[in-house]
């Protein structure tokens, strides 16, 4: 199982001739993403509309278009949705940016709690915290492994 290669969706009437030709389309398809499934590429999926595209993209190839002429033209019919992985533009920048912004204020508010729990802990005076006779006594007490008396609730 694992030196298997993976299964694609690509049926032999799909495959050109060329296999340079097919080796781009192979390469466009794993960049496009399923509007079915929405989480596979092209390439991955069975779903109808997958092999629609796959078909369109080696027309395109075959017209003599160029990577990106390819998938601009892609975008512009059905919309930047149909990238996996999506341009670096100023409409999609939070997208981009929203992830490491996360982690970034993440870090920062650990930061900030980890400062504020060294300060506390630094201001607490331990030479306060004596124990009164009573609790020395009832120390006393359970550490001589004597029998506690019964104390009213």
């Amino acid at each position: 199982m694992l030196g298997s290669s993976a299964a694609y969706a690509v049926l032999p009437d799909e495959i050109m001739s060329d296999p340079v030709k097919e080796a781009r389309a192979r390469d466009l398809s794993r960049e496009l993403r399923c509007m079915v499934c929405q989480n596979q590429s092209i390439d991955d999926s069975e779903a109808p509309l997958a092999r629609d595209l796959r078909l369109l993209v080696r027309e395109r190839i075959a017209a003599g278009d160029s990577d990106a002429q390819v998938l601009d033209f892609l975008v512009a019919r059905y919309g930047e949705f149909v990238l996996l992985k999506p341009r670096l533009e100023p409409h999609t920048l939070l997208l981009w940016l929203l992830s490491p912004l996360a982690l970034a204020g993440g870090g920062f508010a650990l930061w900030i709690h980890n400062r504020r729990r060294a300060k506390s802990a630094g201001t607490e005076d331990l030479s306060t915290a004596k124990l009164t006779a009573e609790e020395e006594a009832r120390l006393k007490q359970l550490m001589s492994a004597e029998p506690v008396p019964e104390q009213p609730v």
